[in-house]
C-alpha cells in the first residue's frame, strides 16, 4: 500500500486532533509517509503540532510530523490537501454572528449574512490555497471541509472550472448518519443514505440498510415521539442539542424527508432569531467550551510527553470521514460518501451550476453521483431560492459588487427584507474591510 504525504490546512484547529487520531487509526486503510500541519497562526499551531508529534511517536513512529507556518513547506510534494481553514479566526466568527443580531436578523456561522460575511473571506484564501498547491504539488488531491462549504465549493468551481481533483464534503450528513443508526440500533458502516440538496440545506428520502429495507419511514416514527439526539449527545455544547432538538418541528411540519439540521434557521427565522442571544452566541460556547478543553488537553499532554491517557478527541466522526475520503480516492475503493459536485443534470429541475450535495462513489477518478431526477416543487422553490443567493454572493466577489451583494442577502430565507439587507451589509462592510474585496 502506498504511503501518502498530507498537509493539513488549519493544523491548529480544535478539529485536528481529532483528524490525526483517525489518521493513525486508519493507518492499515490509508498508509502516510509524512503529516505537516500549516497554519498562519504560530501559537495555535505550535499547540496542536506538539501534540501531534507526541500523538505519532506513540502510535506511528514510522510517520514524520512536521508543523509549519511556510506555505512552500506545507505544499511541496504531497498527495492530499485537508483544508479546514478559517479567515479572520474567532474574532471574525463572532462578528458574523453578533452584527446580523443586532439587527434582528439570525447570526450563524455558516448560515443567513453570517455565511455570506464569512463566504467572502473564505474565498479569496481558498483561491490563493488552491494557485499554491498547483504550483507545488499539481497532482495532489484537495479536499475541502471549509465553510461556508455550500459558498466555497461554488467559487471554486467558477475560479477553476477544469479542476478535477477538488472534493468539497462536509460531516453533518455523516454525523446525522450516525445519530440514525444509534435509534435503530445499527452499525452506520450498513447504511445506504439517498441525499439531494445543498451544502447545510439537504434532505434524506431513504436510508436502505444491507438487506435492502428503507429504515427512514421507522426513523421519522422515532423522532416524531421522541425527539431526536446527536450520538455523542453527554459531548454537545447546548445549542448543538437545541439544533437536533428541531428535527422534530421540521418533521411535523414536513414529514416527507428527514431534514439537514441546519434547516431550521431557512425555515423557522422569526422563531430562532428570538432564541438567539445577540451578546452570547454560538463562538462564545464555543470559546468556553471545546476550544478551552481542547487546548488545555494538548498542552497537560506535551507536558506529561504523553497521550496515551488523552482524552482531546471528543468526536472523530470529522476525522473519520476525512482519512476514509481520502482511502477511497487513494485506494480506489468507490465506496459511498455525500459530497458536493456540480448538478448538470444530477437532479433534474434545477441549475446544471448549483453545487449540489449529493450521494456518490468515490474512486480514484474523483466522485460518480448517483441520479436523483426530478424534486417536488416545494424543495425545488427551496433550493433554487438558496442557489440563488449563494451564486450572487460568488459574483458579488468576483465583481465587487455592491448591488449583487444586496440582492443575495434580500433573497436569503433568513432576511427576506431589502431594508433590513442593507442595514446589516453596510455594518459587514465596515466590519470585513480588511478582508472583504471592495464593494461598488
Amino acid at each position: 500500500m502506498k504511503k501518502n504525504n498530507i498537509v493539513l490546512v488549519g493544523g491548529g484547529s480544535t478539529w485536528t486532533p481529532g483528524i490525526l487520531k483517525a489518521m493513525t487509526t486508519h493507518l492499515d486503510q490509508f498508509g502516510l509517509n509524512q503529516v505537516v500541519l500549516y497554519d498562519v497562526d504560530q501559537k495555535r499551531q505550535e499547540v496542536i503540532g506538539e501534540f501531534a508529534k507526541i500523538l505519532f511517536k506513540e502510535e506511528a513512529p514510522e510517520v514524520e510530523v512536521v508543523y509549519t507556518t511556510d506555505k512552500e513547506v506545507a505544499y511541496k510534494e504531497v498527495d492530499f490537501v485537508f483544508c479546514q481553514m478559517r479567515t479572520g479566526g474567532f474574532d471574525m466568527r463572532e462578528k458574523d454572528e453578533k452584527i446580523p443580531l443586532q439587527h434582528g436578523v439570525i447570526g450563524q456561522e455558516t448560515c443567513g449574512p453570517g455565511g455570506f460575511s464569512y463566504g467572502l473571506r473564505s474565498i479569496r484564501d481558498m483561491e490563493e490555497m488552491v494557485r499554491d498547491v498547483r504550483l507545488l504539488s499539481p497532482d495532489a488531491w484537495i479536499l475541502n471541509y471549509t465553510n461556508p462549504a455550500a459558498i466555497v465549493a461554488l467559487a471554486l468551481d467558477k475560479i477553476f472550472p477544469k479542476e478535477d481533483k477538488i472534493l468539497n464534503i462536509c460531516d453533518q450528513p455523516v454525523n446525522l448518519l450516525r445519530s440514525y443508526s444509534k435509534l435503530i440500533d445499527h452499525d452506520v458502516n450498513k447504511l445506504e443514505p439517498v441525499y439531494f440538496g445543498l451544502n447545510h440545506f439537504g434532505w434524506f428520502t431513504h436510508i436502505y440498510d444491507e438487506t435492502g429495507r428503507d429504515r427512514a419511514p421507522e426513523l421519522k416514527e422515532i423522532i416524531l415521539n421522541g425527539g431526536f439526539r446527536p450520538v455523542d449527545a453527554e459531548q454537545r455544547d447546548q445549542s448543538w442539542l437545541e439544533t437536533y432538538a428541531m428535527v422534530e418541528d421540521m418533521l411535523k411540519d414536513f414529514p416527507d424527508y428527514l431534514p439537514n439540521t441546519y434547516l431550521q434557521y431557512y425555515l423557522y427565522p422569526e422563531y430562532k432569531v428570538k432564541k438567539l442571544d445577540p451578546n452570547w452566541t454560538r463562538t462564545d460556547e464555543v470559546r468556553e467550551g471545546r476550544e478551552k478543553k481542547v487546548f488545555e488537553e494538548c498542552r497537560r499532554i506535551v507536558d506529561n510527553g504523553t497521550a496515551r491517557d488523552s482524552k482531546v478527541v471528543h468526536n472523530d466522526a470529522h476525522g473519520d470521514m476525512m482519512v476514509e475520503v481520502a482511502a477511497s480516492i487513494a485506494n480506489n475503493e468507490r465506496k459511498t460518501f455525500i459530497v458536493m459536485v456540480r448538478n448538470d443534470g444530477i437532479i433534474a429541475n434545477l441549475p446544471d451550476d448549483s453545487m449540489v450535495e449529493v450521494a456518490a462513489t468515490l474512486g480514484a477518478n474523483g466522485p460518480q453521483p448517483y441520479a436523483v431526477g426530478q424534486i417536488g416543487t416545494f424543495y425545488k422553490g427551496l433550493i433554487e431560492n438558496q442557489h440563488a443567493f449563494e451564486k450572487l454572493t460568488v459574483e458579488a466577489y468576483m465583481e465587487g459588487s455592491y448591488t449583487k451583494a444586496l440582492q443575495a442577502l434580500t433573497l436569503n430565507r433568513t432576511v427576506v427584507d431589502a431594508k433590513k439587507a442593507r442595514v446589516v451589509l453596510d455594518a459587514l462592510i465596515e466590519a470585513n474591510k480588511d478582508y472583504w474585496p471592495e464593494l461598488n
